[in-house]
């Protein structure tokens, strides 16, 4: 019988997670840990809404941090370790919270340009506090941001200081921006969004590193080339925020390795960015750094905790969904394309910015990629649902 719960992490995972728990009937004691000493808060809007000003941080505060949940809060306190044999977590100032079921949902951390954290005018973007920073410096008007990296992040942010009226370069190493997620053909799609609102976009560019002191004052290229900026905002991917359960005994590759439940060790689960799960849907184990899947997760997960008799445990595996607001586009992603799929385009044109694809691997639909449109993603999810056949799915989608 589980009489308490700690949850570590209080983003959208572990916030969906502690709530889940007191909807399924959960009384024990909560306890929820996370190194940040703001309220849980949602991070989508960072990189739009509340980067371009529109939004201020009140508004972003999860539900979770104002309902009477009956939450113990240990904000601005950082787990440090974990104890699966005596069942307790570390803090930072050597407290340790006992529990008898844990919810791991530490997410992940930004990756960094090495030897660059004390150099003004630079940026990467996973919290608030990024967000604010960053928003306060655009507020002073530069003349150009560099923003290093085209994936989603990167792609966000460039976005909306082009809303905001700036001089934006992107700086991508890849010949094809998002090629692992949506293949190369789609991938120049996303290039061509930047280039139809003016953006300087370089393909196929290596960093060597950045010029300046005390503040950045450019980008050196591998060629030796320099970028001018004043801002450089870096969008290299995450890591997950693993180290504090090293030597823990619980199994670390590229993420926390859960059982198709999610439960990592007896009385521990993850959820969300740091959850690598095994996927009989699409092979392998994933880890998805998904919004939707952060809410999914964190609330099965918390089921899985209240489930005694492991053979009654739901197993998860969803079909993901993915959306990213770029100008005046909205792209979605159902399924896990790749590569080397086939895709093909059922509804709309990739030129006029506003079309439905499929995607088929092994002579199924595995994807569904859509750009401003909106309802035929939707209705065309349960292809990927099914794992409908290539013709079939062809022919149903032609068809709506």
């Amino acid at each position: 019988m589980i009489g308490s719960v700690v949850v570590v992490g209080a983003s959208i995972a572990g916030m969906h997670a502690a709530h889940a728990l007191r909807r399924e009937g959960f009384e024990g004691r909560i306890t929820v840990i996370d190194g940040e000493t703001r309220d849980p808060y949602d991070k989508p809007p960072l990189s739009k809404q509340v980067l371009k000003g529109d939004w201020e941080p009140d508004r972003i505060e999860l539900p979770a941090a104002k309902e009477d949940l009956d939450i113990e809060w240990r904000l601005g306190e950082h787990a440090l370790a974990l104890d699966l044999p005596d069942r307790f977590v570390r803090l930072g100032a050597g407290d340790r919270v006992g529990f008898d079921g844990l919810v791991l949902a530490t997410g992940a951390a930004a990756r960094h340009l090495p030897d660059t954290a004390r150099m003004g005018g630079v940026f990467v973007l996973r919290t608030l506090d990024d967000c604010l920073g960053l928003r306060a410096e655009l507020d002073k008007g530069p003349s150009r941001v560099v923003v290093i990296g085209a994936g989603f992040i990167g792609s966000e942010v460039a976005a909306t200081c082009r809303e905001r009226g700036l001089e934006v370069t992107i700086l991508e190493m890849a010949p094809v921006p998002l090629e692992r997620a949506l293949g190369a053909e789609m991938g120049m799609v996303c290039a061509g969004l930047h280039l139809d609102h003016g953006v300087d976009l370089r393909l196929g560019v290596g960093v060597d590193g950045l010029v300046g002191t005390d503040r950045v004052e450019g980008v050196r290229l591998a060629s030796g080339d320099v970028i001018d900026a004043e801002i450089v905002v870096v969008g290299i991917g995450v890591v997950p925020t693993t180290g504090w359960i090293d030597g823990s005994g619980l199994t670390i590759d590229n993420g926390v390795v859960v059982d198709e439940t999610l439960e990592a060790a007896p009385g521990v689960v993850a959820a969300g960015d740091i959850a690598r799960y095994p996927s009989t849907r699409f092979g392998g184990l994933l880890r998805i750094e998904h919004w939707e899947n952060a809410v999914q997760m964190g609330a099965a997960a918390a089921k899985r905790l209240l489930v005694t008799d492991r053979a009654d445990a739901e197993v998860y595996d969803p079909v993901p969904y993915f959306w990213s607001d770029q100008y005046d586009r909205k792209i979605q992603l159902v399924g896990r394309s790749g590569p080397d799929d086939r895709v093909e385009v059922v509804h709309g044109t990739t030129d006029e910015r506003r079309f439905v694809a499929l995607y088929g691997r092994d002579d199924r639909v595995v994807g569904v990629l859509g750009m401003n449109r909106p309802r035929h993603v939707m209705q065309l999810k349960a292809l990927v649902d099914e794992g409908a056949s290539w013709s079939d799915g062809l022919e149903r989608a032609r068809a709506i």
